[in-house]
């Protein structure tokens, strides 16, 4: 795996520290600027939106410029955003500050996926993935819960500070380790690279990882409270509880990413079938203290063994336009990271309580496992029309040829 991969997972990491960091400093940036909570918590709903108009944008719009002169724009970007919201004033310039460094970030994924793919051969595309993905798993190990500390003990901006000088660390690698990826001969032409959205197989693609993360988010957003108010653990369980699914997240990303260039419908389908199996031992065993703790480990384990496979899939389908098939990726994880926690969020409101967003999260990964074996079912059947295909044209050469002879 050539060094400019793990540069790209180094990114990813001040990325994913950034998008998740702000859920375990919320008070104390409504404090400091004068508001609720709730409209905090619109920070994190602003930068997960970002993420979503922002990637399919920024890559039709950077779609003829050079891939590494955009990497650096975009790290760079992203890094005075960060800068931007540790000096922010007020709360609005914070929240302008939130939204540039979504559309950064969202334009980096997009990018930064198809870069990686093009430095490696196509039977390493899911390690590549697992790489870049892996930097985001270790963000939720050690980058949040160190946002968390710093919070803590030095004020919220410090941890913005601490994202801002990863990312000056990440530009000076990818200035010195990822190499310029020449542009294709002919020049990419938008029409063409948007003609993927006409293959049912990319929006089968979309609205699997869409399923497949949201699921699983709709249950984990709403974690820290099931644990304490369902399963009797102390506050300060939490941040471990919170780790240990991240640890799980690293190890599932790993070997889900070793794994699926050569099974990739294998892992998607026991993948997700786990997270469906977990989500509603969840719900079911959630007030007992062992149960909860250890599902919470499977849980990150599960989503993120897949993550390589859903990204590879679409490179897969969507292989005409591979920076538009990384922003429709980006896109699609966030649509679930948005409409997971939202879902969970109504069932909560509704008065069913805590463990029923685990059975929410369960329906959404269930319909997610339906789709991929349909996805399935479609792939078997175009590649048995090409291998028939192919063999009816050499039974036609071999008839012909003696007549000529």
């Amino acid at each position: 795996m050539p060094l400019a991969v793990y540069i790209l997972g180094l990114s990813v990491f001040a990325l994913g520290t950034s998008e998740f960091m702000l859920s375990g400093l919320l008070p104390a940036v409504a404090d400091d600027m004068d508001v609720t909570i709730p409209q905090a918590g619109l920070l994190i709903s602003a930068f997960a939106i970002g993420m979503v108009v922002g990637a399919p944008l920024l890559a039709v719009a950077t779609l003829r410029l050079p891939r590494r002169t955009t990497l650096i724009t975009l790290i760079s970007l992203f890094g005075l955003g960060q800068v931007a919201g540790a000096l922010a004033p007020s709360y609005a310039i914070l929240f302008a500050s939130r939204v540039v460094s979504a559309l950064a970030c969202a334009g980096f994924w997009a990018v930064g996926a198809a870069v990686a793919i093009a430095m490696v051969p196509v039977n390493q595309r899911a390690r590549a993935m697992a790489v870049m993905i892996g930097g985001l798993s270790i963000a939720n190990v050690l980058g949040v819960p160190a946002g968390a500390f710093l919070g803590d003990g030095l004020g919220w901006r410090a941890a913005f500070w601490a994202v801002g000088a990863a990312s000056a660390i990440a530009l000076v690698g990818i200035v010195t380790l990822v190499p310029k990826i020449p542009l294709p001969a002919e020049r990419p032409q938008l029409k063409r690279e948007l003609s993927i959205y006409r293959d049912r197989q990319v929006w089968l693609s979309v609205a699997v990882t869409a399923l497949a993360a949201g699921g699983v988010f709709c249950a984990f957003s709403y974690l820290s409270p099931l644990l304490t108010d369902v399963a009797g653990l102390p506050e300060g369980w939490v941040p471990l509880v919170l780790a240990l699914f991240g640890i799980g997240a690293l190890v599932g990303t790993t070997v889900g990413g070793r794994i699926a260039d050569a099974h990739l419908f294998g892992v998607l389908l026991t993948g997700i079938t786990a997270s469906t199996v977990f989500l509603a031992a969840l719900a079911l065993l959630g007030h007992l203290e062992i149960a909860a703790v250890a599902l919470s480990f499977l849980l990150g384990l599960s989503a993120f063994y897949t993550a390589p496979a859903l990204n590879a899939r679409m490179f897969n389908v969507a292989g005409a336009a591979p920076t538009l098939a990384g922003a429709t990726t980006t896109a699609a994880f966030n649509l679930g990271n948005t409409g997971g926690p939202w879902l969970g969020g109504t069932v909560i409101d509704a008065g069913l309580g805590y463990p029923a967003t685990a059975w929410a999260g369960g329906a959404m990964t269930a319909l997610a496992l339906a789709l991929t074996a349909v996805s399935l079912r479609l792939h078997r059947r175009t590649a048995s029309k090409v291998v028939t295909g192919s063999s009816a044209e050499k039974s036609d050469t071999a008839t012909v040829q003696p007549s000529h002879t």
